[in-house]
């Protein structure tokens, strides 16, 4: 299978706006990429998302709460992201990787092209061809997770954007088959459930989950219409002219 297989489908813009995300939804602020120093520019939220994005995700917060008897709430990492911050992002994963192997990430090396091939299972190319954009660019893509009623972040057994089979929606379900019980199978259990939690929510709103990452989660592009069997996406890359 290819690395992208939803690359392919077509792209019918409908032309709804980008909106800022509102109060009732929790943002996991400083933003992480933005401390970084991710160039954003002067007006480039990254709490932006479609408008009918939004309304979906507000659905699932709604079945979250009828749902779950924690108090949790969806906490939003990230969300829109033009393209600039995506290379730079890609950039930066690439030469974090690399740092942490012992490599230089400006040397080339069947090593270094090792970890641009793994960081990519992860990261889409900051394309700017309209017909391949990346998912995070059309506004149709947030990055989440749970957070309970202090606003404190839910364990899910790894951090967003970690590389590697950890960042897999079913990875610790995986473990917990091969542990024995005890202490280490509960919680490869636990960090399932609330991966699974999760994925209900979004699921129960229409949304579609990125097979690599347990907090990528999309409605109306290309990887969503790929997992859902839609015959085109309704959600190209965003461009300020469009209205």
């Amino acid at each position: 299978m290819p690395l992208r297989p939803w690359s392919p489908i077509p792209i019918r813009d409908c032309a709804e706006p980008l909106l800022e995300l509102p109060s009732a939804l929790f943002r996991l602020e400083p933003h992480p990429y933005a401390a970084l120093g991710a160039p954003y520019g002067a007006n480039g939220s990254p709490f932006r998302l479609r408008s009918g994005v939004i309304a979906r995700l507000l659905r699932a917060q709604d079945w979250l709460q009828q749902h779950d008897d924690q108090g949790y709430r969806l906490a939003v990492f990230d969300a829109w992201r033009p393209l600039a911050v995506q290379q730079f992002m890609v950039s930066h994963t690439i030469a974090c990787e690399c740092h942490q192997r012992g490599l230089d990430p400006h040397q080339p090396s069947a090593e270094r092209d090792a970890v641009v091939q793994e960081v990519g299972r992860f990261w889409a190319p900051p394309s700017e061809d309209p017909a391949t954009p990346p998912p995070h660019s059309t506004g149709a893509a947030v990055d989440l997770t749970l957070a309970d009623a202090t606003g404190a972040v839910v364990a899910m057994g790894s951090e967003i954007d970690a590389i590697g089979a950890v960042s897999e929606p079913d990875y610790y379900l995986r473990c917990a088959d091969q542990l024995p019980e005890g202490d280490q199978r509960q919680q490869a259990l636990r960090w399932h459930q609330h991966r699974a939690l999760l994925a209900s929510a979004m699921a129960s709103a229409g949304f579609s989950q990125h097979p690599n990452e347990w907090w990528h989660f999309s409605y109306g592009d290309q990887l969503w219409a790929w997992r859902s069997g839609k015959p085109r996406a309704c959600y190209g890359r965003w461009i300020s002219a469009v209205t």
